[in-house]
């Protein structure tokens, strides 16, 4: 027996290799072959993410930070048609509304000339914006029919799953150990830094020989700079960027790019102008099935939600959905911000009501809060054995919690401001989750004379201000309400107390001296 074959048999024999070996015979028999032919734009969309190497300034504190790049590519132009950059790490909602994107037109940004607008014969740029409503940028937009990822968590939650089921499109996972099932995606990310990223300030790179000796020193982009920088380089470079290797095979000697086998591809096969909705933003949202107490409204993830509607008689009975959740109603919830959650009007199936958080005070609006705030605020709540009679006593430890960031200039040594950049962070993305939510939200509110809530402030200090006007306002309506029994006494005016008792008459003793007789001095 020689080497090779040794080292085969103990490698068998652990059980390691032969499970991916295993696992492609078992596809090879069920009829999966290696490669897939992609013969139309939106056929196979590769989503994939990955720390963007470079560093930027949050607009909260103005620390350095690093964003997660997610990429949408289309496997058959290669192109870009939506990204999404999120503070620190990514979640579900954020892939929900990245595939959203991807079906809608991007609308042209300030400083985008002409050339940029959309270009292809066939649909007049006039007619795309009679549609929309706006002029629409040079970026292909379709409904994705197969959705290609890898086995990270946002890509395996349920929810997430729930969302693609709603759009209509397949989920086909990429193989463990098979890079070549999104290499394509993968390239890309390489292609950007190589092209873009290693020309902004805080470029870190792979390796600390491609980075200057200070890259969070020399960040100076924000979030929203660097996400209009990469817009701009997708729409403007690299859709018209001439395809090498990756040119068609039908059109030999011919020069390609992204947005000109998009232009070949409606020639051949035509394109559908169907937007989503407004509304499709709700249908994309987690998903609650709960029963609606005559009362207090329903309970998601701990927290009690209101609505008026709540109190007309057809909703004071079970639904009359079956199977698995008979009886129950569907609630939707935007986990980026956990003030309100949304519910559709089973009358019409268009109209969606916006259900406040009962601890919401209602002359005003406190900072939106995700989440991972209301998993904290519960966590502290059973921790201390706090009995909570109202949702509205919840309010004073959510301020507590949302303000509980000390200021830099009260930190006494360097440890604790080491501890302390964590807490920033997380509160700086916080915020960035917010303001996100709030800018995928529809702009027109569902119902006429429902407020959508207030964006949460981008600067610590106006964000600071909004915790102490809401401390103010909570411990005003508290003290309002316990004396919301209490009769007033107007003061009397001087005329009527003089009429009371005359002014020249000395009052009667007390009591007291009275009743205590007076001690004669002996001496």
């Amino acid at each position: 027996m020689d080497t090779r074959s040794r080292l085969e048999g103990v490698v068998r024999a652990g059980g390691a290799r032969p499970r991916y070996g295993r696992t492609a015979e078992a596809a090879a028999e069920a009829g999966v072959s290696g490669r897939m032919v992609v013969h139309r734009p939106g056929q196979v969309l590769v989503l994939d993410s990955t720390p963007m190497p470079v560093k930027l300034r949050e607009t909260v504190f103005g620390d350095a930070i690093t964003a997660t790049l997610t990429l949408a590519l289309d496997l058959y132009t290669h192109g870009l048609p939506a990204f999404r950059l999120t503070l620190q790490s990514d979640t579900s909602v954020d892939i929900a509304m990245l595939l959203r994107d991807v079906m809608l037109p991007l609308p042209m940004r300030d400083g985008w000339g002409e050339d940029m607008e959309w270009p292809y014969a066939g649909v007049p740029a006039e007619v795309i914006a009679e549609f929309t409503g706006h002029r629409v940028a040079a970026l292909p937009f379709f409904a994705p029919e197969t959705v290609t990822t890898d086995h990270g968590g946002p890509y395996k939650n349920h929810d997430l799953v729930e969302a693609e089921t709603e759009i209509g499109c397949r989920i086909l996972p990429a193989r463990v150990l098979r890079q070549t099932d999104k290499f394509a995606v993968e390239r890309q990310f390489l292609t950007i830094q190589t092209m873009l990223f290693e020309h902004l300030l805080g470029f870190t790179g792979g390796d600390v020989a491609d980075r200057g000796a200070d890259p969070e020193r020399d960040a100076s982009l924000t979030l929203a700079q660097a996400e209009h920088i990469i817009a701009t380089w997708i729409v403007q470079i690299w859709q018209n960027r001439k395809l090498g290797e990756y040119a068609p095979s039908w059109a030999p000697g011919e020069d390609h790019s992204p947005n000109t086998l998009f232009a070949a591809a409606m020639e051949q096969g035509g394109f559908d102008l169907d937007f989503p909705e407004p509304s499709f933003y709700y249908k994309v949202l987690r998903k609650h099935h709960v029963k609606i107490h005559p009362r207090r409204g329903v309970k998601i993830l701990g927290l009690w939600y209101h609505h008026p509607v709540f109190d007309e008689p057809r909703f004071q009975q079970p639904s009359a959905r079956g199977g698995k959740h008979a009886g129950k109603w569907v609630v939707r919830s935007d986990r980026r911000d956990r003030r309100q959650v949304f519910f559709q009007d089973p009358a019409d199936h268009e109209t969606w009501h916006i259900l406040r958080w009962r601890g919401l005070p209602p002359e005003g609006e406190i900072p939106a809060f995700s989440d991972k705030t209301a998993d904290a605020l519960l966590t502290r709540v059973r921790a201390n054995k706090i009995r909570i009679h109202s949702e509205s006593e919840l309010l004073e430890h959510l301020l507590g919690i949302l303000g509980s960031v000390t200021p830099v200039d009260q930190w006494p040594s360097q440890a604790k401001r080491k501890a302390g950049k964590k807490q920033r962070v997380a509160q700086a993305r916080e915020i960035t989750r917010a303001q996100a939510a709030a800018a995928d939200r529809p702009a027109a509110p569902a119902i006429a004379g429902e407020l959508a809530p207030a964006e949460m402030p981008a600067a610590w200090a106006e964000h600071a201000r909004t915790i102490d006007h809401a401390v103010d306002a909570d411990r005003r309506r508290r003290r309002e309400e316990a004396l919301a029994d209490v009769k007033p006494v107007a003061p009397a005016t001087l005329h009527e107390a003089l009429n009371r008792r005359p002014m020249f008459r000395l009052p009667p003793p007390d009591d007291s001296e009275a009743d205590t007789p007076v001690q004669e001095d002996d001496t």
